[in-house]
């Protein structure tokens, strides 16, 4: 006679029923989640490392003929000599002069008068020499050059560059500097750099300017004081044009004042530069020249002479330039630098990123360009040049950087540098602009696949992945996706990226919450279906996103043409993988079914959401082609295929709907199981085991197990001392005894014993497991007369001992977890465990009689 607490327990759900006809539990949700629907593992497809430093790898879905060359000739004579003139900052306005026609001219008119010229083209302009602007300067005060012929030596056209030499007594006056006459000669004679009235430098070399005196020109000594400079006996000029020339010359002085160039202090130039610059003509040898080329960066950077803006670069440009031809790639790295520190620009500027690219290639020049610090060089010329006036110089600049940043040993450097944040505002900007103009700029793709290329590389940095969400990078990246979907390359650079992304959960959560990338990954796949390389991550990606957010299975599914886009993809690759077996094709199958681990685990993250899985259930192709991978798969074949794809139908057979295909095909799937059931392979028994356990709810299934002794193997597997083969096994054994006729078989092979050591061994640290075997003993004993006779003494004994004690709840939950996992144990200890332990205590205790007191276990 049963009481009635025991009549409340009489008809147990079958193992994985879900109740709905009420709420459920919390508890019951954890259960379901760990026991029916879950989701599946993998591993990010494998990018193998390329052998040669190339803008574009052996992958590349651009020709030879398409793409920028990576190998290439390097000279002095490539760069341009014209780069090394000083870029003014002010735009010139043209002379306003009127030249005045004068009446017909005779003889006797002063010779002088002449027709006027035109005023001198401003580039002109812009090339004469401080010291020739110094004299329109003084003409413009009324102190005009002696009326005088000079004698030979002093006639050629040279003046001393940019030094102001003032004639006193006994002191002569250089840049502020008093020196004797004596010494000023001297000093002039030392340094005999000329400087020509059409304001080009003539070549450096050992010359005597003031040869054989010891006086400077009178001219020169005169120069400063217009009172003692002797009357004129004749002009060429009358007012009116002594005016013009004043107003030409005011001119010319104010366009002068506007040029932003840096005066040059001549002093420092003729004895820190020139001499340095002299060792580098000499070419001794590379150690030598290196030294001396570092050593003149530190000077021009003491005399704050880096940059555009001073007139003696064309000199050192000009210098450094030839060097190049040495061929050394320590040298080049130092040339590189200091060319780029004067701010070159256009073909030169191009050039020297080419030098610097084509030095990083070689891997073994990674230490000289850490010990020269070029890095810094090249993420200012992205940061501070025009991206659409410097294109092919930033191609070449970005493919350094790749080659850079697949150092692990520059990561931590380049991301302090903020290289994160500058390729990200450049990938903005050719967002931008191709939104703007409509269509994608030219060589653009070539760039961002140098670009993207970078990102992937520096993503394995947890602070670069910090940066990207913070500056909300990921949906810019979609953009580029989006726009650039017609290039391979930069689409498959950008799904490695989102590859390592996902893989972390916050990075995963902000790519799940652009709700445009699922549109943009179904594009992907349609567009690229045989693209292994490409579509292997794109599912990956997906498979991270449906992993653990229901709200992106959701939204994925929603995309018009998600599912058939996913099975067309499996039917492609299906093929491909039974045609490379047919050919013993290794490479092509291992890559066939790469892209097929990954999709079964997209369906079986999908299968988890309540309206997608019972369509996927019921849909023929989809079970169709997951039974076809189980049919010519083994588990020793391709373990990982294998369990993934039966766990999507372990998912999918959770749904008890009357149009499921795999309800129609569940004694085929049964049979197929068996061969995973018998494998050595414990991951692949636990997914059979778990099918079995979803399926055996069907009395055609609980009869196959009988019939094929399947009852035996899972009462082994109570002795595997594995909680969830265990707790899977005990599941399907739960269902067995549902059927009156069935519940016999626990006593085969000693299976009351082992369910009962399995409450012993795990019932303190999973009440789960715990639940399910009390709920299998309950079924087994509902016609119990003695609990001797239906358990035996032994196991009797036990229970008796056990239960008690599980049901102390000081006892039962005296455990050292944290406080979040003690709350989640009593939860399944009050709402599972402890309502079926205490009716099954009640009735063991209810038939059975004592002997002698039982003893109470210690823990």
């Amino acid at each position: 006679m049963l009481s009635p607490n025991d009549k409340k327990l009489e008809k147990l759900d079958p193992f994985y029923r879900p109740s709905m006809s009420k709420q459920k539990t919390s508890a019951e949700i954890i259960s379901e989640a760990r026991n029916a629907l879950r989701t599946v593992g993998t591993q990010r497809p494998f990018t193998p490392r390329e052998d040669q430093r190339k803008l574009f790898g052996p992958t590349s879905s651009r020709t030879p003929e398409n793409r920028p060359p990576s190998s290439f000739s390097l000279h002095a004579s490539s760069f341009e000599s014209s780069d090394s003139r000083p870029i003014s900052g002010a735009r010139l306005s043209p002379l306003e002069l009127k030249p005045k026609a004068p009446a017909s001219p005779t003889t006797e008119e002063d010779p002088c008068l002449a027709f006027p010229k035109p005023p001198v083209d401003p580039a002109k302009i812009r090339r004469i020499s401080s010291a020739r602007a110094r004299l329109f300067r003084a003409a413009s005060q009324g102190t005009l050059l002696p009326d005088r012929t000079l004698p030979p030596t002093e006639s050629k056209k040279t003046v001393e560059s940019k030094e102001t030499v003032v004639k006193g007594d006994p002191m002569v006056k250089i840049n502020g500097i008093r020196l004797t006459e004596s010494d000023a000669v001297g000093h002039l004679k030392s340094h005999p750099l000329q400087l020509t009235y059409d304001g080009s430098f003539s070549e450096i070399k050992e010359q005597e300017t003031f040869k054989g005196t010891t006086s400077l020109p009178s001219h020169l000594r005169n120069g400063g004081d217009q009172g003692k400079r002797p009357s004129r006996t004749s002009s060429c000029f009358n007012s009116s044009d002594l005016s013009r020339l004043e107003m030409r010359a005011v001119s010319k002085a104010n366009l002068q004042e506007k040029e932003t160039e840096i005066e040059v202090d001549e002093v420092f130039w003729n004895t820190r530069i020139v001499p340095i610059l002299h060792e580098l003509e000499k070419e001794e040898n590379i150690e030598t020249i290196c030294a001396a080329c570092t050593q003149l960066h530190h000077a021009l950077e003491e005399g704050n002479m880096l940059g555009n803006k001073f007139k003696r670069r064309s000199i050192l440009l000009k210098t450094l330039y030839k060097l190049v031809d040495i061929g050394s790639d320590v040298l080049s790295l130092k040339l590189a630098k200091i060319i780029l520190a004067l701010k070159v620009s256009r073909k030169n500027l191009l050039n020297v990123c080419k030098l610097i690219f084509k030095i990083s290639r070689s891997e073994k020049n990674d230490s000289l360009i850490e010990n020269d610090s070029i890095l810094e060089s090249l993420l200012e010329i992205l940061r501070n040049e025009d991206l659409q006036t410097n294109t092919e110089a930033f191609l070449y600049c970005m493919g350094a950087i790749k080659f850079i940043s697949g150092n692990p040993g520059f990561l931590d450097e380049m991301i302090s540098k903020d290289a994160v944040e500058i390729l990200m505002n450049l990938i903005k900007q050719i967002n931008e602009n191709t939104k703007k103009c409509g269509t994608c700029l030219p060589n653009s793709g070539h760039l961002l696949v140098q670009m993207t290329a970078t990102l992937r590389n520096l993503v394995d940095s947890p602070l670069a992945r910090s940066k990207l969400l913070s500056i909300s990078a990921l949906p810019q990246l979609c953009m580029v996706m989006g726009q650039y979907v017609a290039d391979k390359d930069v689409c498959t650079n950008i799904a490695r990226i989102f590859s390592k992304l996902t893989s972390y959960h916050d990075c995963c959560v902000a790519l799940a919450n652009y709700s445009r990338c699922y549109a943009l990954f179904l594009k992907l796949i349609n567009k690229y279906q045989k693209k292994q390389d490409l579509v292997v991550r794109i599912v990956f990606i997906l498979g991270n996103l449906t992993a653990k957010n229901n709200q992106a299975r959701e939204q994925f599914c929603k995309e018009k043409g998600s599912i058939p886009a996913l099975l067309s993809l499996f039917g492609t690759f299906h093929r491909l993988d039974l045609g490379a077996e047919k050919q013993a094709a290794g490479a092509g199958r291992a890559q066939a079914q790469d892209v097929l681990i990954k999709l079964t685990r997209v369906l079986a993250n999908l299968a988890i959401h309540p309206a997608v899985g019972p369509a996927l259930a019921a849909d023929p192709l989809a079970v169709g082609l997951l039974l076809a991978t189980l049919e010519y798969k083994s588990i020793e074949d391709c373990e990982e295929l294998v369990i993934n794809t039966t766990a999507t139908i372990n998912n999918l057979s959770y749904y008890q709907v009357k149009n499921s295909i795999i309800q129609d095909k569940k004694l085929y799937i049964a049979e197929l199981l068996i061969k995973l059931l018998v494998s050595n392979n414990m991951d692949g028994i636990l997914e059979a085991v778990r099918v079995f356990g979803n399926l055996s709810q069907d009395r055609d299934i609980c009869n196959f197990i009988v019939q094929k002794n399947v009852h035996k193997f899972m009462i082994a597997l109570l002795d595997a001392k594995h909680q969830d083969i265990c707790f899977s096994a005990c599941g399907v054994l739960l269902n067995l005894t549902v059927d009156k006729d069935k519940r016999v078989i626990l006593k085969e092979g000693g299976g009351i014993k082992k369910l009962v050591d399995c409450l012993r061994h795990f019932g303190p640290t999973d009440w789960q497991l715990a639940c399910l075997v009390c709920k299998t003993l309950w079924n087994f004993s509902e016609n119990i007369t003695n609990a001797s006779s239906c358990f035996g003494d032994e196991d009797t004994n036990t229970l008796l001992v056990l239960l008690p004690s599980f049901l102390d709840e000081e006892l039962a939950l005296d455990g050292s977890f944290d406080q979040d996992l003690k709350n989640y144990h009593k939860l399944q200890w009050e709402t599972e465990f402890k309502p079926v332990a205490q009716q099954l205590l009640n009735r063991i205790q209810s038939h059975h009689t004592f002997l002698e007191p039982l003893p109470i276990p210690s823990f």
